[in-house]
């Protein structure tokens, strides 16, 4: 699926004569400077901007670099922060902290300090305080923030990224791409591809109307193993963009222990590159979403439950929030930026387990005994899902300030023991696939019979852990066939059959012909020479 982003990128390439040249100037103005301050970083003309662009103090090309400065001190990015000044080992400190620590340090008189060796003895051996060098650590103490707490450089407005609404994949060739890797799941993908067609036009068309267009955030509910998690991930793979996966159950409240709130919208923030504008047209699933309910019975502050869910109410309907930078806590050490969640899709994701019980009793509330009774039975037990409402959720611990910015909630059906055979070998990258790609790099033919996949698929469903199960099952059984088969050259096929997944029998096993089939061309040519 071609990327419907629109990047018009133009980056300068600075030569070697270039900066040879420069080089040679700034070494040349610094012999005829001798006699101004250490603390004059750069020269300033009559218009307040710097003399000295391309080139800072640390020998660093500005140019070259695509992500913003960041004060030592304060932590705040120049597009905060203002002008920084640049110090050597790449440290850079904004205006404003400079000018409180050269105020502070102005106020002792240092030359009678250091001119009176008895006064230094004694301080030091009375405040335990010693002046080092700070140079001598050598490479142990550079000083510089690493790029993964550095934001990138916002974009001029003929440069960003745009979305061209006639390039956004119709949900029709949504639902296709994801047909070849998601297996089943048809109302669920239906209802995916609907949801994010129309969140990427919203995206495209902003404001250019007086219509408004609210999110579509969505909800999904399915057995564990159902396919939630790698339904999202495929989509964000085929459309692109920036995905972040979060797990809801090391969330809690700020000022607790765990994960904050915020740390959802910085593992985007990283996943884009820590390119704002990217991140905030990404996508946000955050799985386990049920482990975040209202606890019924507990007298103490529910911290991981609703508190998590009203903190993340402003995620979810669109605000500015202010997010760490590398890290998933904000603390003084961290840079800090502002991420406007307005055009982030958030889907949801969990499993739901109790919530069966409660469709159930709202179905059967009508008596059993009667002309109008119903049997308990009537409705199977694997379809149950289907029937949800917001009230059936509301009732399993979820707020409705919290459902109301989920407006579309689907749901995915567990898999049958056809569909887990299907899984097996009709997907693109199935599970089976794997296995012979990787065996074929070893020239054997790996093969299995349907009664093997059946007896697979039968053992998968006891586990009762959904496709998760397949890949445990398989390993399990061709762990000694990996290992005896590159011992003996000779063997050229492997069949499986149901006989040795089910521990009665072993597997087919045919040895290669003698004379082997060659796919070299050159090599074929040089063995009929030799005939």
């Amino acid at each position: 699926m071609s990327d419907f982003f629109n990047n018009d990128d133009n980056k300068d390439n600075t030569t070697n004569e270039t900066t040879n040249t420069e080089t040679t100037a700034n070494t040349n103005s610094s012999d005829n400077n001798d006699n101004k301050s250490a603390m004059d970083f750069r020269e300033i003309d009559e218009n307040g901007k710097s003399t000295v662009d391309d080139k800072d103090l640390s020998g660093s090309d500005k140019k070259d670099s695509d992500y913003e400065d960041i004060c030592f001190i304060c932590r705040r990015p120049e597009s905060k922060a203002g002008r920084m000044y640049k110090l050597p080992n790449h440290i850079c400190v904004c205006e404003d902290c400079m000018h409180r620590t050269m105020d502070t340090v102005s106020q002792y008189d240092y030359n009678n300090l250091l001119n009176n060796p008895e006064l230094m003895n004694q301080l030091n051996k009375n405040s335990g305080i010693t002046f080092m060098n700070l140079g001598d650590f050598g490479s142990n103490l550079q000083g510089g923030i690493p790029n993964s707490q550095k934001i990138k450089k916002s974009k001029k407005k003929e440069e960003e990224d745009t979305i061209d609404i006639k390039k956004i994949p119709a949900p029709h060739k949504i639902k296709a791409q994801l047909d070849e890797y998601v297996i089943g799941q048809d109302q669920a993908k239906k209802v995916i591809s609907v949801a994010v067609y129309n969140h990427y036009k919203r995206v495209a068309t902003g404001t250019m109307d007086d219509i408004e267009i609210d999110k579509s955030n969505i909800l999904m509910i399915g057995p564990t193993g159902s396919g939630k998690t790698y339904l999202v991930k495929t989509l964000a793979r085929l459309l692109d963009v920036p995905l972040a996966i979060a797990d809801a159950t090391s969330l809690t409240e700020a000022g607790y222990i765990g994960d904050d709130i915020e740390s959802v919208i910085s593992k985007l923030l990283a996943a884009a590159g820590n390119d704002v504008k990217k991140a905030e047209r990404g996508i946000v699933f955050i799985d386990e979403i049920d482990k975040i309910a209202k606890k019924k019975s507990t007298t103490a502050r529910d911290v991981s439950g609703e508190s998590v869910q009203q903190g993340m109410l402003k995620l979810l309907e669109g605000s500015e929030v202010e997010v760490p930078v590398g890290a998933n806590s904000k603390n003084a050490m961290v840079p800090l930026t502002t991420v406007n969640t307005k055009n982030i899709l958030f889907i949801c994701g969990g499993a739901f387990p109790d919530l069966t019980d409660i469709i159930k009793n709202r179905l059967n509330k009508s008596s059993s005994i009667g002309f109008n009774s119903e049997l308990k039975d009537k409705y199977d037990e694997d379809d149950l899902l289907s029937h949800v409402t917001t009230e059936d959720i509301k009732k399993f611990g979820m707020i409705p300030e919290f459902l109301g910015r989920l407006p579309i909630v689907c749901t995915l059906s567990g898999l049958t023991k056809e569909a887990l055979i299907t899984i097996l070998k009709e997907p693109k990258n199935a599970i089976l696939k794997q296995y012979q790609k990787l065996l074929e790099l070893d020239e054997v033919d790996l093969r299995f019979d349907d009664g093997a996949l059946e007896a697979i698929a039968e053992k998968a469903l006891e586990k009762d852990t959904g496709a998760r199960a397949l890949r445990s099952i398989i390993e399990e059984f061709m762990l000694d066939i990996m290992y005896e088969i590159p011992k003996d050259d000779n063997i050229g096929r492997v069949t499986l059959t149901r006989e040795y997944i089910e521990g009665t029998g072993g597997p087919q096993i045919e040895i290669r012909s003698e004379k082997p089939k060659i796919e070299n061309k050159a090599e074929a040519a040089i063995e009929d020479k030799k005939e």
